[in-house]
């Protein structure tokens, strides 16, 4: 499944807590958290308890600090792993409205810019045919993050969104 571990200061310091699966409620293990280490899989962590808030997708690696993942605090609440990331195939289909009206576009890869590339300024609805993604609020991969797995989303608020801009999104692959 894979591996994480929390640490409640920066570089690897403090309190830590190993994590090997899905887990709705970090708050028992540590009080915040500052540098993480991803030892294998991918991996959504969240804000707040049972998966809400703000979303940081991190792959393998090591973030001696949370500025590494574009934290906006220490706030780490909850986690899990994605699954969908082995393979080749990707694809969704984005819609200007909600409940998936207007406008659709498919699209198969990562797109730093929405707008530029699928002259789209906003997107109310998706539907994720293959794969998982990840969307950012921002043109090149900047901003709030937002993970998609398969499934439909009819309104931007499914996947996390209090609007309903796009700026960028990405494939999510175990790099």
């Amino acid at each position: 499944m894979g591996k994480i571990t929390f640490f409640e200061e920066k570089k690897f310091q403090g309190r830590c807590y190993n994590c090997s699966s899905d887990c709705p409620d970090l708050h028992t293990y540590f009080s915040r958290c500052n540098s993480i280490r991803v030892e294998s899989g991918v991996w959504v962590i969240y804000e707040k308890p049972n998966y809400k808030g703000f979303q940081y997708i991190l792959s393998p690696g090591e973030y001696t600090d949370n500025e590494q993942w574009m934290a906006f605090s220490d706030s780490v609440k909850s986690c899990r792993a994605i699954k969908n990331v082995y393979g080749n195939a990707w694809k969704l289909r984005l819609y200007e409205r909600p409940d998936f009206g207007g406008q659709m576009v498919e699209y198969s890869e990562d797109c730093p810019s929405v707008y530029d590339a699928l002259k789209l300024s906003e997107v109310y609805s998706c539907v994720v045919t293959h794969g998982a993604w990840v969307f950012y609020e921002l043109p090149n991969y900047r901003g709030h993050q937002y993970f998609l797995e398969r499934g439909e989303y009819r309104q931007s608020s499914d996947w996390g969104a209090t609007s309903p801009g796009i700026g960028s999104m990405r494939r999510i692959t175990e790099f």
